[in-house]
């Protein structure tokens, strides 16, 4: 089944050559079903390179799926079109009295800033709020759930002393969560952030529920309310070259940065990339939609 969205939406085109299966708008109207409703607050600064990304992740279930992107009103993107803006995206006083299936806040480059130094805090801890009330399960991603895990729990966030970069091995910790349904005991999955939550943090509250670490990464999946809030801290929508196009604009700005980990084959930028992590994106997501949205979400949509 499809994921419904914009006629007119960039990521369509390159979904379709993907042979992904998307519905326009005027497709769908002619379906006698209710699609779930996903909204995705983007707050990386390439929305259109996030949304699709994720968009594609969300596309390979048999479930249909109508997207609302959300953007701040506190922050105005500077690397994105503002027509692509005005076109496709609403703000939070747009949606602030609809409900939601599923909601999706992502990461943001913004590690190093305290939380309440961001610009958008406020505008995000409004937002985070609504969702205990107005949305089924929110899934937090990287940036987004340090500042969810911080913002309902008090979990802090920790500097690195290097940028985690790479793709990394993580073992699951509860392998008969639904949400962990289908993974082998270890998989693969890309990291890109300057901090980190712990996990002996997140075993001190009982509310919290650590699902799959990292030797090397840390902590990857945490879970709190039987699924209500989902918190991943690494980047399985990533597309294949996204950490190389990180490392190479690390590279120009002089940075000199680390080379990512378990990603270049024998590490060795010069080598082809070693995709290791696709396979548990789709699964995850499609976990998260099955069994965390559509199999317990009101049909009615008031009843959230």
């Amino acid at each position: 089944m499809p994921i419904k969205i914009a006629d007119s939406l960039p990521a369509r085109a390159i979904l379709e050559s993907e042979n992904i299966f998307v519905m326009t708008e005027h497709r769908a109207l002619t379906q006698d079903i209710r699609p779930l409703r996903i909204a995705l607050l983007n707050l990386m600064p390439l929305k259109i390179v996030t949304e699709t990304q994720i968009l594609r992740c969300l596309s390979n279930t048999p479930l249909q799926i109508e997207v609302d992107l959300i953007q701040t009103s506190t922050y105005q993107s500077k690397n994105t079109p503002e027509d692509h803006l005005l076109t496709f995206y609403k703000t939070f006083a747009d949606i602030r009295e609809q409900k939601y299936d599923g909601f999706i806040i992502t990461g943001a480059p913004i590690e190093n800033m305290p939380f309440e130094a961001v610009d958008y805090w406020e505008e995000l801890t409004e937002i985070m709020d609504w969702t205990k009330t107005h949305v089924h399960s929110t899934l937090h991603i990287c940036w987004g759930a340090q500042a969810g895990l911080y913002h309902h729990y008090g979990i802090p966030k920790y500097p690195l002393p290097q940028k985690m970069s790479g793709v990394f091995k993580h073992h699951v910790l509860y392998p008969k969560e639904p949400l962990m349904r289908g993974f082998d005991n270890e998989f693969w999955a890309p990291h890109s952030r300057h901090t980190e939550v712990r996990a002996e943090d997140i075993r001190q509250d009982d509310r919290l529920r650590l699902l799959a670490k990292s030797s090397e990464a840390g902590v990857y999946i945490v879970e709190a309310l039987n699924g209500r809030q989902i918190f991943v801290f690494g980047h399985s929508e990533y597309d294949v070259d996204t950490l190389r196009l990180e490392y190479e604009r690390d590279l120009a700005k002089g940075m000199q940065p680390q080379v990512p980990r378990h990603y270049f084959r024998n590490n060795d930028p010069s080598n082809e990339i070693e995709v290791t992590w696709k396979s548990h994106a789709y699964l995850f997501y499609t976990n998260w939609l099955n069994y965390y949205v559509y199999q317990t979400t009101p049909y009615s949509l008031d009843k959230i």
